[in-house]
């Protein structure tokens, strides 16, 4: 399965991990990320118009040193999904997201047409940081959260993407069943537990398969036995959904 997500740094979070998962359990699931870091839709869209080199190019959770544009990775090979998302700051407002969305996924369709479309929903930021407080003006993580959730729904109606791939839900799923804390810097996961978890979120709903006895270990920062087991049983949670 080959996997071209057009994202920014929270896309590089849920990839850092997802094609070794894979790996250690037989499968074959080649990761792919357009690498700006906090680039919204807006910019996506210019960069289509453009057709500038302006991606870094991840390829299975590491940095290659290549720069493509989106139409050259597009064209790039038969991909199986496409990832679309909108940066963390505005993806609770869904007026920032079109005609931005709509143009972008029409060169998808056009360029890859078997693709399946997935919406990668992404999160909160951490309770009492200063961007969710004092940029965005929420007191609650849950209520960016649900105008995320909202706003992510509708944007997956408006374009009849396949799937949403719901880490926004995960990282409150965890913090529900007793994570402590999901994030490195307030809003991007952090490097062992919150990448860990989007990228077996990830492989689970890409590939439908059962994450309890998947044997990933080697994380950048260490995660204990027990939040591996919290971590496993969320997504299950979250996947029977």
């Amino acid at each position: 399965m080959n996997v071209l997500s057009i994202g920014n740094s929270f896309s590089e979070d849920a990839q850092r991990y997802l094609h070794r998962i894979a790996q250690s359990d037989g499968v074959e699931l080649t990761t792919f990320n357009l690498y700006i870091g906090g680039c919204p839709l807006s910019l996506h869209y210019r960069n289509m118009l453009s057709n500038e080199r302006a991606y870094e190019l991840e390829m299975n959770g590491v940095r290659t040193g290549f720069k493509v544009s989106l139409k050259e990775a597009l064209l790039n090979r038969d991909w199986d999904v496409v990832t679309i998302q909108q940066v963390s700051s505005e993806a609770p407002y869904y007026n920032t997201y079109q005609p931005y969305l709509n143009g972008v996924i029409e060169l998808v369709r056009r360029c890859v047409p078997k693709a399946k479309i997935a919406i990668h929903q992404t999160w909160a930021y951490e309770q009492d940081s200063q961007r969710l407080n004092e940029e965005l003006g929420y007191v609650n993580h849950t209520d960016m959260f649900n105008d995320i959730k909202m706003s992510y729904e509708k944007a997956a109606q408006e374009i009849k993407a396949d799937f949403i791939i719901p880490s926004g839900e995960m990282f409150q799923t965890l913090l529900a069943n007793g994570i402590e804390k999901v994030h490195r810097d307030t809003y991007h996961a952090s490097y062992g537990l919150g990448r860990y978890a989007l990228g077996l979120l990830w492989y689970a709903v890409l590939t439908g398969n059962d994450v309890k006895d998947n044997k990933f270990s080697s994380f950048d920062e260490e995660i204990s036995q027990t939040e591996i087991e919290i971590i496993k049983r969320s997504v299950e949670e979250i996947y029977k959904k």
